[in-house]
């Protein structure tokens, strides 16, 4: 099933990454509408960190040929700094929590660069346990608390992309039901955003759409329902 158009908001055309001669992401090619909530699954090994990074212009892996455009606007031209300015916002595995600071300076730092992101005061109705910690050192906040400053942190600067890697590792069920809802709030506004996720049901029952890649080529595109009703598929691609 191809969601390709003319129209797509987001369009990774055959993209083609490396660490250095590591060729890791082989010819991956896909299409997202705008507001629309990916799962890009796979197997560990499979590529999908990689590609994550890849789409936002990370400095390693190297991207040595194809075409990403946002709304129009060609990505892969650019370096990460002047992605995140056009709307792309990683959230990575290990968080990146600034240590020695609040919760609050964290948020402030991620607002310095002329933005067109959230308020401090908007991300803490969204965000009400980091409201109760605004004054307290960042990382000493626990995972899920952590991750949930991650995900505001990238509301904070202006984002039309938002890239979630392994958003849920290590979380207990009731905190990943609390950043769904946060995600889900997310795409009320608009927010196209891909996750990468080991916990492929949870992120399965979040996403519109599924991407699954196998050594760096993409698989299976469809919709998320077509992957949750496909036992074969899942057991293929996933081992689930």
């Amino acid at each position: 099933m191809s969601m390709s158009d003319n129209k797509s908001f987001f369009s990774v055309k055959n993209i083609h990454a490396y660490y250095g001669e590591s060729y890791i992401v082989q010819g991956v090619s896909f299409d997202v509408a705008e507001g629309e909530i990916v799962a890009l699954l796979g197997r560990n090994g499979a590529g999908k960190t990689t590609t994550l990074k890849t789409l936002a212009r990370a400095l390693d892996p190297k991207l040595r040929s194809g075409e990403i455009y946002l709304g129009g606007v060609a990505l892969h031209k650019m370096k990460a700094h002047e992605a995140a300015q056009a709307g792309v916002q990683l959230v990575p595995e290990d968080r990146r929590i600034i240590p020695g600071l609040t919760v609050e300076e964290n948020l402030i730092i991620a607002q310095v660069a002329p933005s067109k992101g959230w308020e401090i005061d908007r991300i803490y109705e969204h965000f009400p346990r980091l409201a109760e910690r605004r004054k307290q050192d960042a990382t000493s906040m626990s995972g899920g608390e952590q991750q949930m400053l991650a995900v505001a942190r990238a509301l904070a600067r202006e984002v039309k992309l938002l890239l979630l890697d392994e958003p849920y590792e290590g979380l207990a069920p009731i905190i990943v039901h609390e950043i769904e809802a946060i995600l889900q709030e997310v795409k009320k506004l608009g927010i196209t955003t891909i996750i990468v996720e080991q916990n492929a049901v949870a992120a399965l029952k979040l996403a519109d759409s599924a991407i699954i890649l196998d050594t760096g080529e993409v698989a299976f595109r469809g919709t998320a329902k077509e992957v949750l009703d496909n036992k074969e598929l899942r057991e293929e691609y996933l081992a689930i």
